[in-house]
């Protein structure tokens, strides 16, 4: 192992300190499951390292003008343990409760998962389309930004030296919203996705009386495909999100856009996920060639759209 000192602050303002101090050899450890593998492989080469866990003031789930703010140090085992995260944000709750194993949830937190910026972040999406920023301290004060303008490239954020991501506000959704998430895996669980789609929907409740009993007596996918052609809805509002699609996690907004404003049909739900794909950029991987990625994505798109309608309407009964 490489040497190095470990420090660990009690407090925010102690962290910022020792950040400051130690300079360019400090570097910031979360729940360690990035940062101890790649010191191990000998990509990288800190001095020192400056520990987060013992700061319990970034540690929260608190509900804020009908959204939530999420503490940077919480851990993926508490937002999936989380009655608030399943209710309001049900997107997020798909990404944590399959990413790794219950072990590693219990350590890794949503703030390392971001700030190690890799393309395949499993909470990168969710957070994208619920309309998440984040807040960032540095010695120079606070500032808020989206979450999308926040990824500069594989492995690179818009960080400053002797900042810290503090924080995670995510805004209240529109009624009649729904989200979800879904992590493309060779396997169930311990896997790095070979695709992450996530998306979400709001629906005017005026023109959605008649879907929920439609969805209700629907049992396929076929059923549910033509209960959209009889309700004529109209989406208000939607936000597709991709991840190992890019160099950085990405909103697909011309996709979104084929969506703002038109009736639900099977037919616009199909040009939405053809539109998705060719905004995304994947690259060939051992886990999968670009051209698997792109049909993935407009087969995705699709049936979470389905899986927000069936989540405004249904709850988590389908």
């Amino acid at each position: 192992m490489i040497r190095f000192d470990y420090l660990k602050p009690s407090t925010l303002e102690e962290a910022l300190s020792l950040l400051y101090e130690h300079g360019e050899g400090a570097m910031l450890i979360a729940g360690g499951t990035d940062v101890m593998v790649e010191i191990k492989q000998r990509k990288i080469a800190p001095k020192a390292l400056i520990s987060l866990r013992g700061v319990k003031e970034l540690e929260y789930i608190e509900p804020h003008n009908g959204g939530v703010r999420i503490g940077s140090m919480t851990t993926h085992r508490t937002l999936e343990s989380s009655s608030l995260i399943k209710e309001k944000f049900p997107a997020l709750a798909d990404a944590v409760q399959n990413l790794g194993s219950v072990q590693i949830r219990n350590v890794a937190t949503i703030g390392g998962n971001i700030c190690n910026a890799a393309p395949s972040a499993d909470t990168a999406p969710p957070l994208l389309v619920l309309g998440a920023e984040v807040r960032i301290r540095g010695p120079r004060g606070e500032r808020v930004i989206p979450l999308e303008e926040f990824f500069v490239g594989p492995g690179q954020t818009v960080l400053n030296r002797g900042e810290i991501l503090v924080e995670f506000i995510i805004p209240p959704a529109p009624a009649y919203t729904g989200s979800a998430y879904w992590k493309h895996t060779r396997r169930q669980a311990m896997d790095l996705p070979i695709l992450g789609v996530a998306l979400s929907l709001s629906l005017n409740k005026g023109e959605a009386s008649n879907l929920r009993k439609l969805l209700a007596e629907s049992a396929t996918m076929e059923e549910i495909l033509f209960s959209l052609e009889e309700s004529g809805l109209v989406c208000q509002q939607a936000r597709i999100a991709l991840g190992v699609a890019a160099p950085t996690p990405m909103r697909a907004k011309k996709a979104e856009g084929v969506l703002k404003g038109a009736k639900l049909t099977g037919r616009k739900l199909d040009e939405a996920g053809r539109v998705a794909s060719q905004e995304a950029q994947p690259r060939d991987t051992l886990r999968g060639a670009a051209w698997y990625r792109r049909e993935m994505i407009q087969v995705l798109s699709k049936r979470l759209a389905i899986k927000c309608l069936e989540r405004i309407f249904l709850g988590e009964k389908r």
